[in-house]
């Protein structure tokens, strides 16, 4: 193949507002049709053929990736009831396999023997077995029944995250039911373990339903629990952690709702905690008697209070003064001894204690922060699921750190190292250095940066660095360790993290300084991220790439328009560019929610205006960096056609220009908005990707 693929214009006439849009590429909107199908195999075989010279080099750093990865391996334990429960992996296979053993049989935490299971595993779902004869395998909640004797759990076997339910008995393996097809992948169960709860999704894959459903009965037998007609609103159902709540979720962007239904008595219409108020945010922990809520009723940074587990009215909310305006309230966890408040503040994570005090008027005493010595790191709650212990799982990690998960005890405030992931190989960890530094925005904003390289790194200006950015939904950008990383760490490379606007690194007003007619400074932040890198000589000017994927893959598609001239290469992946388009189209997945984040420019000529301004497939040019694209056919959150028409675009500018940089995109043909399931056929994507990076970059 001597050229890229060209796609078929035909021109359609999109008009709001007053403003027509000429789109050319609209028919890419049918993903099913064969010419579109064609069109991302010819993409495909083309990215191939240019990356060629290029397998040695991606072979090189798979078996890297391979040589310090743990292959077999068994995670933390955790108790719960008369069971320890785990998941564990096996070399060679690309799924894991979670079991448990009877706590009576191991008083202490159980291990791995020798390369085996624990001794008197009972299995409780071997992914490696379900996956036998397909492309794509991926298990969304996985439950077991409160007397611990089946487990229910959703599969999705295309990528699309829609699920289909299967409930088995344990101990024989027997599939007791798997009449429940293509809901929302969130479940619960009934106290006696008879009746299940689910979701189900509308025509815009919105999970908008609960139904309850008797374990072995036909589907039409189902009971319609909940019915949200509101589009902005998704809902979802769990188990509180005592098992004894069915906790089912109402919420969009900005505002929320629960509802409880006591597990002893599945049959009883749900009580609602509060109703909804617009712009009130809450979650809520229930333990035993008393409810605790999160909530930015009052504060913009959320707080905590707490209410009998009868409660229904945001009235019955008693506040607790542990934390101060300026930290950001995250979550909290409640236990029989203790909770544990997550929050942020300084641009962290943080986790505070409150010891239960029955003689104080709230109930709670004395509180301290767990302390951690490294400045620069990522803490937070693991998985804990008895509510009696005297001691918290956390976990924690940083650039330069494995992850390490640790028993802490709350009243000795001392740490018990359960696991610290194993870097195999001649691996000096020592070896590398990370710090905190701080690029100025336009409105002279300080925006964090983390970095990390390794110690005979010099800010000479001579280093090729990577940044990394996200900046939408609240989500942070917290540090974390990886051992892909390391191939190019090794290689000379300064990795970095922009912490921009539209996260929520530095607390809630960060989110919202970065969303809706504020969007452009998440856009702005990392430029000004960019340009301080170049500016202090972290990075070669000349040999700066950036990725991000799906909010951040809009990022990277609006930083490729505006400021093309900062990057050599750029990685989108599952890249958001087309967004007007689709939030334009009530009928399209995820679309209304999404007017809380980024406008409704249906009814809004200004959001649309705005959106219009940013929006990469609309604003594209033949002067942009090299380019890597990356996307899945069966992704229902971005949808394919959108990095599809933004190539064909990006291509198609191109002509004239025998200058152009170049452009790859590769779809996967059976994966989802993570790429593909397994685990090996996921590490020889990262291997190539990190192949073209270098070789983009040299």
């Amino acid at each position: 193949m001597d050229t890229p693929p060209v796609a078929r214009r035909s021109s359609t006439t999109r008009e709001h507002h007053g403003d027509r849009f000429d789109d050319p590429y609209a028919w890419m909107a049918d993903r099913e049709s064969t010419e579109f199908v064609d069109l991302l195999a010819r993409e495909n075989a083309w990215a191939v053929e240019q990356t060629a010279h290029l397998k040695p080099l991606a072979d090189t750093i798979y078996e890297e990736f391979r040589s310090r990865i743990e292959e077999t391996d068994l995670s933390v334990p955790v108790r719960h009831s008369r069971w320890w429960y785990y998941t564990r992996t096996i070399e060679g296979q690309q799924y894991s396999v979670e079991g448990r053993v009877l706590a009576e049989q191991h008083p202490e935490r159980p291990s791995l023997d020798g390369d085996g299971a624990p001794s008197g595993e009972e299995v409780l779902l071997d992914q490696n077995a379900e996956s036998v004869g397909h492309e794509f395998f991926g298990v969304g909640a996985s439950e077991v029944s409160p007397d611990g004797d089946v487990l229910a759990y959703a599969v999705d076997l295309a990528g699309d995250e829609r699920y289909d339910l299967r409930v088995k008995r344990i101990a024989t393996g027997e599939l007791l039911d798997d009449a429940v097809k293509r809901t929302g992948g969130s479940l619960a169960f009934s106290l006696d373990g008879r009746q299940l709860f689910y979701t189900r999704v509308d025509d815009a894959w919105r999970p908008h339903q609960v139904w309850r459903h008797e374990i072995g009965t036909p589907t039409v037998d189902d009971v319609l629990v909940h019915d949200e007609p509101d589009e902005r609103f998704f809902v979802g159902v769990g188990n509180s952690r005592d098992d004894r709540q069915i906790v089912i979720a109402i919420g969009s962007k900005t505002t929320s709702e629960y509802r409880l239904v006591d597990a002893a008595d599945p049959l009883a219409a749900p009580r609602v905690v509060a109703a909804r108020r617009q712009g009130v945010e809450y979650d809520i922990e229930p333990v035993g008697d008393q409810l605790f809520v999160v909530h930015n009723a009052g504060r913009v940074n959320f707080e905590l209070a707490v209410a009998p587990i009868t409660s229904t009215t945001h009235d019955d909310w008693m506040p607790l003064s542990v934390t101060s305006d300026d930290e950001y309230v995250t979550g909290v966890d409640g236990f029989d001894d203790f909770i544990v408040v997550t929050l942020r503040r300084s641009g962290g994570t943080g986790i505070r204690i409150v010891l239960r005090d029955a003689t104080s008027p709230n109930g709670l005493g004395e509180s301290h922060d767990i302390s951690l010595g490294e400045p620069i790191h990522t803490l937070h709650v693991a998985s804990n699921p008895e509510t009696y212990t005297p001691s918290l799982q956390i976990v924690h990690e940083s650039l330069v750190t494995p992850r390490m998960v640790e028993d802490y005890d709350v009243r000795s405030r001392t740490v018990t190292l359960l696991k610290a992931q194993h870097v195999r190989g001649d691996v000096d960890l020592g070896q590398y250095r990370q710090r905190r530094e701080w690029a100025t925005a336009a409105d002279g904003t300080r925006i964090p940066i983390s970095i990390v390289h390794r110690h005979d790194v010099v800010a000479d200006g001579t280093a090729p660095g990577l940044l990394h950015g996200y900046g939408a939904y609240g989500i942070p950008s917290d540090p974390w360790f990886s051992v892909l990383r390391l191939s190019l760490l090794d290689r000379g490379w300064v990795f970095a993290i922009a912490h921009v606007r539209g996260g929520s690194e530095m607390g809630r007003s960060w989110y919202d300084d970065g969303k809706l007619d504020r969007k452009a400074a998440t856009f702005d932040d990392f430029v000004a991220c960019a340009d301080h890198l170049r500016a202090t000589g972290v990075v070669d000017p000349n040999r700066l790439a950036a990725e991000g994927g799906s909010a951040g893959g809009l990022l990277m598609g609006a930083v490729v328009n505006r400021a093309a001239d900062r990057f050599r290469f750029v990685h989108a992946s599952v890249p958001f560019v087309d967004p007007l388009t689709t939030i334009l189209d009530p009928s399209m997945p995820l679309t209304v929610i999404e007017w809380e984040e980024w406008g409704n420019p249906l009814d809004d000529a200004d959001a649309y205006s705005l959106m219009q301004s940013y929006a990469p497939y609309e604003n594209v040019s033949a002067q942009h960096p090299s380019l890597l694209v990356t996307t899945s056919l069966n992704d229902t959150r971005v949808y394919a056609t959108e990095p599809a028409k933004w190539v064909a675009a990006l291509r198609h500018e191109a002509e004239g220009h025998p200058d152009a940089a170049p452009v790859l995109f590769r779809t996967e043909m059976a994966g989802g908005h993570g790429g593909q399931s397994g685990r090996y056929d996921t590490w020889h994507q990262w291997a190539w990707e990190t192949a073209v990076l270098i070789d983009q970059t040299v």
